[in-house]
């Protein structure tokens, strides 16, 4: 069976440098991993009611001002193959991790027997989802933690355009580690771009082996105009 264009796209990715800058920071850049004319399909979705689960209005639960939707079962085909496709590139490093933390966890290489193990445990709600940003939106800083079964890796794919379509409106990425004050990070973004990032914790090397580190991300005030993301969770919700 021929590689679709996204297995193409994430075949020419060098993998090692991405492990490395997961490694050093907790995430890792893929420049244009969409085009311009995708995102806007992607971004027009947010009308199409009948594609999506549940709405989320931020302020109603003290998570910022804003506005999700969770799509719901079966997924965007686009989208559907974005999760397959980068869980399978991902897993390994989910694997490496985890055997850095002690933790006696291991991921399958298919996605669908990663979901199945969500389903079997009661995960059965899909939560890939877009986010839409208006004139002083912002993001608190959170975990997008679901239930017992977490891939500790997910990815973040900007819809507009920074400059043209929105002002402000960043990705802020926050790390507390042992005994130190928490570090933030600012991910700039163009349209298109994706960032692969850590759910809940990474490890972090010491002088006695790895320690865990804790991380979190939000996003800055949105100055003005309109902000779509694409969010893509591996791990189903209860």
């Amino acid at each position: 069976m021929p590689a679709t264009p996204l297995q193409e796209r994430l075949a020419r990715l060098d993998w090692d440098a991405i492990e490395r800058d997961l490694d050093q920071q907790g995430n890792a850049l893929i420049p244009g991993l969409l085009d311009h004319r995708e995102c806007t399909e992607l971004s027009d979705h947010y009308s199409r009611q009948e594609l999506f689960r549940a709405h989320v209005l931020m302020a109603r639960h003290g998570f910022g001002r804003g506005e999700y939707k969770y799509f719901r079962y079966p997924l965007p085909e686009r989208i559907g193959d974005l999760r397959e496709q980068l869980y399978r590139h991902l897993a390994p490093q989910a694997n490496r991790w985890n055997e850095q933390m002690n933790l006696p966890i291991t991921y399958p290489v298919h996605h669908a027997d990663f979901i199945a193990r969500c389903h079997a445990a009661g995960q059965q709600r899909p939560t890939p989802l877009l986010l839409q940003y208006g004139p002083g939106d912002y993001n608190c800083l959170h975990q997008d933690l679901y239930g017992e079964h977490v891939f500790p890796l997910q990815v973040a794919i900007l819809l507009s355009q920074p400059g043209e379509d929105f002002a402000g409106g960043e990705l802020v990425l926050t790390e507390q580690r042992p005994r130190m004050q928490s570090r933030a990070q600012v991910v700039h973004l163009n349209k298109g771009d994706a960032v692969i990032f850590a759910v809940n914790q990474r490890p972090m090397p010491g002088v006695r082996g790895f320690h865990r580190v804790t991380l979190r991300h939000g996003v800055s005030v949105l100055h003005s105009g309109t902000r779509h993301t694409l969010g893509v969770i591996f791990h189903d919700a209860q």
